[in-house]
């Protein structure tokens, strides 16, 4: 940015990286961080000319906040015709903080209005949009090299946004805006069964088996014919991929989990299957059990639910066994391993996190 024009403000739109609204790019296109991500894979792509395979991560920062597509990919969109918030289901009005004044762009929840949201749908709309407008481009360059029907290619992203549902914005919680991202992947035909690889299903189809991040590694991995060198967290998407006859165990539910952020009453641990959501709300011990299937937008905590209280029990108990199984300890199960700990202060557990003293 600097070297193409260093009297430029990148920031001029008037938007910051955790702002709740939205706007359109008042620069040239030609300076969004989406194009500039996008023109350089294209780039790579079309020159590349080395003998060996090569392995591409295109990371595309929108459409994070803020919301800033140029002005035609947003005008692609109408404000009035955006999906309302989810809200008023009988969990989030503590969530639903009125400001008298305009607010912090930075805040994590509070009702700002329907219309305020419409127009942060319409410009995060637009920004993915813009996103996919370059992965046409790239596809587009992968098949004029030759190389589409030889390329493994996976589509996936670290979070998904609330844009105003239940009163929050951004990311960091279990909740579906936040926590359910895409994961798309096209194989190429060498790694069918045909071609004698492991891929026996059709391109085209919707698993409805949990999948995660964690899943992406290890599928790089398989598709190079590479072994870890040690075990590693998450499965291969080869695996579940291969045809029903080959008897592929996979994952029941997954776990999510989220330290403090933005404020110190939102960390929380989650269990879903894709169809049932149990979630331990840390700091207030409280619990939230959704039946997604039915309740997609996760409008009814059926926690105090007389009809669903069998239901709730086994999740909690998975969740207690897991925290057991990886020697969590008192801070997290009580004694007599029946109930999960109320944490006011947040608690990091992970071996990578450093050891304060």
């Amino acid at each position: 940015f600097n070297d193409s024009d260093p009297n430029a403000n990148p920031m001029a739109t008037g938007l910051t990286f955790n702002d709740y609204r939205g706007r359109a790019y008042v620069l040239p296109e030609y300076y969004h961080p989406t194009a500039w991500v996008g023109r350089n894979a294209v780039k790579f792509l079309a020159t590349y000319n080395l003998s060996q395979p090569f392995m591409l991560k295109v990371s595309f920062h929108r459409p994070h906040s803020p919301y800033d597509p140029p002005q035609r990919v947003m005008d692609l969109y109408n404000q009035s015709t955006m999906p309302d918030p989810y809200v008023g289901s009988n969990w989030d009005e503590r969530y639903a903080v009125k400001y008298s004044k305009q607010p912090d762009p930075g805040i994590w929840c509070g009702d700002v209005g329907t219309d305020t949201v419409k127009h942060s749908r319409q410009a995060y709309y637009g920004s993915v949009t813009f996103v996919d407008e370059w992965i046409g481009l790239i596809l587009a360059t992968l098949e004029d090299r030759g190389w589409l029907e030889k390329t493994l290619i996976l589509f996936a992203a670290d979070h998904g946004d609330m844009i105003g549902d239940h009163y929050h914005f951004r990311k960091g919680y279990p909740y579906e805006g936040s926590a359910h991202i895409p994961m798309l992947v096209r194989w190429p035909d060498l790694l069918t069964e045909s071609e004698g690889g492991k891929i026996g299903v059709s391109r085209g189809i919707t698993c409805q088996l949990p999948v995660e991040i964690r899943d992406i590694f290890p599928t790089f991995l398989d598709a190079a014919g590479v072994k870890p060198a040690q075990k590693v967290d998450g499965q291969s998407l080869l695996d579940l991929l291969q045809s029903q006859k080959s008897g592929t165990s996979w994952r029941e539910w997954i776990d999510l989990e989220h330290d403090i952020c933005y404020n110190v009453t939102n960390h929380w641990n989650a269990l879903t299957d894709g169809h049932t959501k149990y979630v331990f709300e840390a700091y207030f011990a409280d619990e939230q059990l959704f039946d997604l299937d039915n309740d997609p937008h996760e409008m009814t905590n059926l926690a105090g639910n007389s009809e669903w209280q069998s239901s709730l029990e086994l999740w909690r108990s998975r969740m207690i066994k897991q925290f057991q199984e990886e020697g969590r300890g008192p801070e997290w199960v009580s004694p007599d391993g029946k109930k999960l700990v109320q944490r006011i202060k947040g608690q990091l557990y992970s071996p990578n996190y450093p050891k304060v003293n």
